[in-house]
């Protein structure tokens, strides 16, 4: 890597003004991967430290989706093998809850398939944030699916934290991965969180066949958005899924699309989401130095690596965890449960789905 370039990396980063140009450079494979992720360590450290913020995702509807985006388990262009379900009980919910913050998250996030709630449903869900935050220290997100500004203000009233709903892909390529709504419906619930002053969550999800100048253009939205929080998901196909492959994920390229969300939204929170066990494999400690957010416990359909292992890999790497539970009691629970460090079912690993943070 040039010093020029590394200058420019440091000097523009902490703005997240990278030129459109040297954010195509960082994807490239012309600079050499741990000198850009020193760089982008830099900023992590400088307004994160050597932090950690662990979620916790609670699937409180899954399936009967009528959307049919390509990469998900729950549309209805799916007919992979997933358990259907209509909302959980909210006991079940507030058990899950009292788990999460019990388990070490610091935000417990209760996603929803389907493309939008009722103005029933939103109330149900404005008293379910009241109970948790009552009753836990932990932070709420929801991912609803499309909501319009009176539901998001009503939302952010009961004292929701976070509003998710992804871009997924770019504008440009939208339609090839979803054709029942557009980036602009997906735009106008972001616009509508913020509008009320909830703080958004919006991810990603790489490896759809998106070029690099796609990947660009998602990270350069999300800045213009002001998210507050970007879970970067890497595509894991499932059977039955209508998109069939991951397309271009190294372990390598993972890692630069890591840097560069980080470099182009600098203060954000910068998720090792889906996929960081498949396609980081044992560079996946690395990205920690770029991202300071995970999932602990899998991914809706999808089945992680195993506790243990993963607060085992934040512990050895020399991090901390944003928690009201330390990671040492963590690990010695962990360990006293008869948890295995090794790898829980990669074999049985699910795609990233839709509402999904």
């Amino acid at each position: 890597m040039s010093d020029a370039f590394v200058t420019r990396l440091s000097e523009v980063g902490a703005a997240g003004r990278l030129s459109r140009q040297d954010a195509l450079r960082v994807l490239s494979g012309e600079e050499d991967i741990l000198e850009l992720i020193q760089s982008a360590y830099v900023l992590r450290r400088q307004y994160f430290g050597r932090q950690v913020t662990v979620h916790i995702l609670n699937n409180v509807q899954n399936g009967l989706c009528p959307e049919d985006c390509r990469y998900c388990a729950q549309s209805a262009s799916s007919s992979a093998a997933i358990e259907t379900y209509h909302m959980k009980s909210d006991a079940e919910i507030m058990e899950e809850a009292r788990a999460a913050a019990e388990n070490g998250a610091w935000r417990y996030c209760m996603v929803f398939s389907g493309p939008g709630p009722s103005d029933e449903r939103v109330e149900h869900v404005c008293r379910l944030v009241r109970d948790i935050k009552a009753q836990y220290k932990i932070e709420v997100c929801v991912s609803p699916g499309v909501v319009t500004p009176e539901q998001a203000a009503r939302l952010k009233a009961a004292g929701l934290d976070r509003l998710n709903h992804n871009l997924n892909t770019s504008q440009s390529h939208y339609g090839r991965i979803c054709t029942t709504h557009s980036f602009q419906d997906r735009l106008l619930t972001l616009r509508a969180a913020k509008s009320v002053g909830l703080r958004v969550c919006s991810g990603v999800i790489i490896g759809m066949g998106e070029g690099r100048e796609d990947v660009v253009e998602m990270a350069m939205w999300l800045r213009d958005l002001g998210a507050d929080s970007i879970p970067v998901n890497f595509f894991m196909p499932l059977p039955g899924v209508a998109l069939k492959e991951a397309v271009g994920l190294t372990p390598e390229y993972c890692l630069r699309v890591l840097c560069l969300f980080r470099f182009l939204n600098p203060q954000a929170e910068i998720r090792m989401a889906a996929g960081r066990e498949m396609h980081l494999r044992s560079l996946e400690p690395l990205g920690l130095y770029v991202a300071n957010s995970l999932f602990l416990q899998g991914y809706l359909n999808a089945r992680g690596t195993s506790d243990l292992r993963t607060l085992r890999m934040l512990a050895d790497a020399g991090f901390t965890i944003k928690s009201e539970v330390g990671l040492e009691e963590l690990l010695g629970r962990a360990r006293d449960n008869g948890a295995s460090e090794g790898l829980k079912g990669l074999e049985e690993l699910r795609p990233f789905c839709a509402n999904q943070e």
